[in-house]
Formats: C-alpha cells, structure tokens, sequence
C-alpha cells in the first residue's frame, strides 16, 4: 500500500520536508482555510497540489472535503450546498487528486475523554472513558433524557464521579470533547469560541425528529446526487466510519457495523462510493469483528487508516499498539486483496516530547512515526514472505 500521512497545510508544525525523510510517499489534506460548504477552486487546488509535488511528493488523498451539516440533517439549502460539493469535486478532478474521504457523522467527529492516557512506558495515548462522556453528557451539556440512554452501571460510575468532579476537570472534559478533537479540521467549532457547550447544545437541534433511517436517506440522496462527477472524473469517495461506532447525544450513527455498511454500499451500487476503512474507529465497537470487516470490504475499500483499539470490559477503549495482532492481519488482508491502496497511521502515542509541541490530538510526529516505521515494517515482511512462496 501507499504510506501516506495526514497533514494540515504549509502552517503545519510538521514539514513536508520532514515526511519525504521518513518515508512517506503521499500527502493526505485539505484546503483547511476554505469554509464548510464553499466551493474549492481549481486555482486552489491546483496551489495545494504544486506545493506538495514541489516538495517530492503527491496529494494523495483529500481528508476531507467537509459535507455540510444541512445536507446531513436534510436543510432547505442542501441542494445549493451539494451543487457547490460537486463543483469541488470535479475541480479536485480536473487536478488529478481522486481519492476523497468524508464522513456522515451528524455534529461531532471523532470523540476521546482523555488526550493523554498514560502508559507504562510513559508514553500516552488517546482513551475514551465511557463514564466521563456520561457525565459530559449528562451533567455538563444537559441534555434533556440523556439518563434514559445510558446502561446502569454506566450511571453508578456518572454518580461517583459526581462526587469528584470539579470545575477544572469539567472543563478538561469539554475541551477534550468539543475543541481539541474538532476545532482543527474545518470542523464546527474552534479555539475562540466563547461558549462552546452551548453552541453545541443548538446544533443538536438541528436534527430534532432526524432518526436512523432519516439520516441514511439523506446519505443516499447526496451520493446518488455526487455520483455522476464521480463517474466523470473517475473520483473514489469513501465514507469514514463513525468514531465511536455508537449513538452519541442522541444522534443517529450510520456507518458503525457490518449491516451499516452493507446499506450504504448497496443504496447507492457504485464503484465509486466506497469505504475508508477505519480499523480504529471500527475496532472501538466489541461488536466488530474488524478482521473479518477488513476481509469482506476489500474490494469496496478506496483508503485504509492503520490502527486499532482495544475495548476494556467496563465499556472504555484506547488505541492499541500498531502491531497488535488484529492490525496485522489487516495490513495482511489489503497487501493481497487491494495494494494500490492509500494507507495513513494516525491516533500514534506522545512520546519523546511531542506533548510539548501543541501537535493536533492524535497527530504526534514521533508517535506516528514510530507507527509507520512498525507499519512498513509489517509491509515488507508480508511481501518478503510472499516472494518466498
């Protein structure tokens, strides 16, 4: 597969300079600077993609050509705001850069309590405790019947946590939740926002009465409607899977299962509409079997995140390490049935400082680094194994 990074612009802490001495071959952004739903120029594409190739290397993949939150929840503007997606996309195909990944996630991307779980070798990881995001939901954004939605035993840990919760760690839970996990991907909030719990709490309200089958329909009518550029121009769309793959806030999640999957790509029976194939986000789910996942969507995959998580007993998870044995077997999968594949490492470990860098969650440098030297690795013992038969 083709090592890729995701990389967020010429601002980047981390240069492109930088990926082309550890190996990487394509760049995984985006046109950050452009707002959510405003039509990318082929002018600007096309300066991206010059100042990538001007360092050696390639644009890859888009991560992402962000879908509006009116398209998702079905909004009187959704038709103008899907003319100007497809408007982007044929620019993005007129440069030669085809691989689009997106998601259908309502309001919030992915979702972690904790940025920096230790581990015992004093490095740190992402985790997500599903007690404190109880509690976020609960206590801090309030949100009417949130106690309905949630297991018993996750309610006795809300309650002890009640009891030592103070200012200082609610507000770690809102910026872990709401800012440091959204604000950096031309996402719905930011840094400067005043008063995000309530900025989030109005755009819950957007999808009053936006069930399952609601929010799948207007999946259906977006990629029915983006299709024909995507035929033109020869563009793969995949789809991220939601993270965590669960309802969340009392938001429909669409891509979190087998039977999920199985619907989108047979709503809309194109070979362009495809999957990204999160082995993270998918792994979050103990109903998963994401080796079994990675083996049936092979031939529908168009991009590949390399990592995993590890489910606790209690409900929590946190990314596990790259060469867990469920990754491997992946890598294994894709190298056989799918090798053109783009493949990214993300949500690596802090370590050796890069907590000290002001890096975006999950996007350490020597944390993925380390990730992808353990990924390549993988890569070309699988392929000297091959050679060998």
């Amino acid at each position: 597969m083709e090592k890729t990074w995701r990389w967020f612009g010429p601002n980047d802490k981390i240069t492109l300079d930088m990926l082309r001495q550890i190996g990487v071959e394509g760049i995984v952004t985006a046109l950050h600077h452009i707002p959510n739903g405003e039509i990318w120029s082929f002018e600007e594409v096309n300066k991206m993609k010059d100042f990538i190739e001007g360092h050696g290397l390639r644009w890859s993949v888009v991560e992402s050509l962000p879908v509006s939150e009116s398209i998702k929840y079905g909004g009187e503007d959704r038709d103008m705001l899907i003319e100007n997606y497809k408007e982007s996309l044929r620019n993005l195909g007129k440069a030669g850069v085809k691989t689009i990944c997106y998601n259908f996630m309502p309001v919030l991307d992915w979702a972690r309590t904790d940025l920096e779980n230790p581990n015992p070798d004093g490095t740190s990881n992402l985790y997500f405790n599903r007690g404190e995001f109880a509690y976020f939901d609960i206590h801090i954004l309030k949100r009417r019947g949130a106690e309905k939605e949630w297991d018993e035993e996750t309610l006795k840990r809300v309650e002890s946590l009640k009891k030592e919760m103070t200012p200082e760690k609610e507000n770690r839970l809102i910026e872990n939740i709401i800012i440091k996990t959204q604000g950096f991907v031309s996402g719905n909030f930011s840094e400067e926002d005043l008063d995000p719990v309530g900025k989030f709490s109005n755009l819950l309200k957007l999808y009053a009465g936006i069930d399952k089958d609601r929010l799948r329909e207007n999946m259906k009518y977006f990629l029915e409607a983006i299709m024909p550029v995507c035929e033109e121009y020869g563009i793969n769309m995949c789809v991220h899977p939601d993270d965590p793959p669960m309802p969340v806030f009392g938001l429909p999640r669409i891509v979190t299962c087998d039977e999920d999957i199985d619907w989108f790509l047979n709503a809309v029976p194109n070979r362009h509409n495809g999957l990204t194939f999160c082995a993270g986000s998918l792994s979050a789910g103990a109903h998963n079997d994401v080796v079994a996942l990675a083996k049936k969507y092979a031939g529908r995959t168009h991009f590949v995140h390399a990592r995993i998580c590890r489910v606790l007993p209690n409900g929590d998870f946190k990314e596990s390490s790259h060469l867990d044995r469920r990754l491997i077997e992946i890598i294994s999968t894709f190298e056989k049935e799918n090798p053109d594949l783009p493949m990214r490492v993300d949500h690596a470990p802090l370590m050796l400082g890069d907590e000290k860098m002001g890096y975006n969650a999950g996007y350490s440098f020597h944390g993925r680094m380390l990730a992808l030297g353990m990924v390549s690795g993988i890569m070309s013992a699988l392929k000297y194994q091959s050679n060998l038969k």
